[in-house]
C-alpha cells in the first residue's frame, strides 16, 4: 500500500489529488484495523495465532469461523468501504496506464525520418528484418557513373528480391527463428487470409499472433482483438476484444486506439472517447481526426478539442513528410511481385 507521502509517484498531475485521497483513506482504514488487533491476533476475541483471513478485504484475521461470523457485523462497514476504495484506486491506476502517452514509433533505418502509421507508407523486408519507408524503398539507385540501375534489391542490405513464394517463405521463417516479431506476425496474416502458400487457418493465425505479441509487437494484439470481434478461431467476445485493443493501444497502435474511442463514443462517454481519439491523431490516425470533427459538429466536443486535434495531426505530418516519399506516391511504381506478376505499388503514407 502506498503511503500518503509517496502516492504521487507514477501518477499524472490531473489525477494526483484523487489518487492520493483514495490512498490516504485506505491507509487510515488499515491503521484503524491495526489499532484493534496486532498481526496474527484475532479481531474478535484477541487471541494470538489467528490465521483465518477475511475472504473479501484480506485485512483482518480470526482464530476460527465462529469468531469471523461473530465479528461480521462490526467489520462489515470497514470491509465494504475498503473494497469500494480499492476498486476506485484500481480504476484510477488503470486509466493512468491506458491514457499514458504511448512509446514513439520507429524511424526508417535509411532516411531516419519517422515511419508513417499508414500501412502503404512502409514495407517490411524479410531478408534483413528492417521496416523501410516507401520513399527509401522505391528511391532511384545510381551506379558510380551516375547511371540509373535496377532497384529490385533491398535498399538496406542489397539482397535481391525473392523470385518465388517458396523463397519468400524461407526468408520469413529464417527471421522467425531469429525471434523477429514482425515476421511471426506476418506469417499469422498469411494463415488468416490463406495466402502465399499457407492454407486459411484462423487458429494457426492466432498462435502466431500470440507469439508475436509476447515479443512486444503491438499490431499482433490488435489482430487478436479483431479475431474476438469476428469470431475467427475463437468465440465472439467483445470484452476480450477490448482487452487486447487496450494492450495494442498502450503499445502505440493508433488503429486499436481509434477502436477504443469508438467503443466509448457508442456508450456516450465522450470525454473518454476524445482522450482516445486525441492520442490516435497524434499517431497519424485520420479516422480519429474525422470522428472528432463529427462529434464537434453535433456538440459533443469543443472547438478547442477539434483545434488541438488538427494541430496534432499537422505536427505528425511535419515528422513524416519528405520529398522522396512524395515522389514515390506520384510515380505509380511498377514492380515484379514474388508471384512473378507486375503490380502497381500504392505508396501513400498519409
Amino acid at each position: 500500500m502506498s503511503t500518503p507521502g509517496s502516492c504521487n509517484v507514477g501518477a499524472s498531475k490531473s489525477n494526483d489529488d484523487d489518487v492520493c485521497e483514495l490512498a490516504g483513506k485506505l491507509d487510515e482504514m488499515k491503521t484503524a484495523e491495526d489499532n484493534d488487533e496486532e498481526e496474527d491476533v484475532c479481531a474478535n476475541c484477541g487471541k494470538e495465532g489467528a490465521n483465518n483471513i477475511c475472504n473479501k478485504c484480506k485485512q483482518v484475521k480470526y482464530c476460527n469461523a465462529a469468531c469471523k461470523k461473530k465479528h461480521r457485523h462490526k467489520h462489515k462497514k470497514h470491509c465494504e468501504e475498503h473494497l469500494r476504495l480499492a476498486d476506485e484506486r484500481a480504476a484510477e491506476l488503470h486509466d493512468e496506464r491506458l491514457f499514458k502517452q504511448p512509446p514513439p514509433k520507429n524511424d526508417c533505418p535509411i532516411c531516419f525520418l519517422l515511419l508513417p502509421s499508414m500501412k502503404t507508407g512502409y514495407r517490411y523486408m524479410s531478408c534483413c528484418g528492417k521496416v523501410i519507408c516507401s520513399g527509401c524503398m522505391y528511391a532511384p539507385v545510381y551506379d558510380d557513373q551516375g547511371n540509373k540501375v535496377d532497384n529490385q534489391k533491398c535498399p538496406f542490405c542489397r539482397t535481391p528480391a525473392p523470385k518465388s513464394i517458396e523463397e519468400a517463405l524461407k526468408r520469413l521463417k529464417t527471421r522467425m527463428e531469429a525471434g523477429d516479431a514482425i515476421a511471426i506476425h506476418n506469417l499469422g496474416m498469411y494463415y488468416r487470409d490463406g495466402m502465399n502458400g499457407c492454407p486459411q487457418d484462423y487458429k494457426k493465425a492466432l498462435e502466431f499472433w500470440h507469439q508475436a505479441a509476447e515479443l512486444g509487437h503491438a499490431d499482433a494484439y490488435k489482430f487478436i482483438g479483431y479475431a474476438y470481434v469476428l469470431g475467427q478461431g475463437v468465440e465472439v467476445d467483445m470484452e476480450k476484444a477490448n482487452y487486447y485493443y487496450e494492450i495494442a493501444a498502450k503499445g502505440g497502435d493508433s488503429e486499436a486506439r481509434n477502436n477504443l474511442g469508438n467503443k466509448e463514443a457508442r456508450a456516450r462517454n465522450y470525454d473518454r472517447a476524445i482522450k482516445h481519439y486525441m492520442i490516435a491523431v497524434e499517431g497519424g490516425n485520420t479516422k480519429s481526426l474525422d470522428t472528432i470533427k463529427k462529434i464537434y459538429s453535433v456538440g459533443h466536443a469543443t472547438k478547442e478539442d477539434y483545434s488541438k486535434a488538427l494541430q496534432s495531426y499537422q505536427v505528425y505530418l511535419g515528422e513524416i513528410k519528405s520529398k522522396q516519399r512524395d515522389e514515390a506516391v506520384t510515380k505509380n511504381i511498377i514492380t515484379i511481385s514474388q508471384h512473378g506478376l507486375a503490380a502497381a505499388n500504392d505508396c501513400r503514407y498519409y
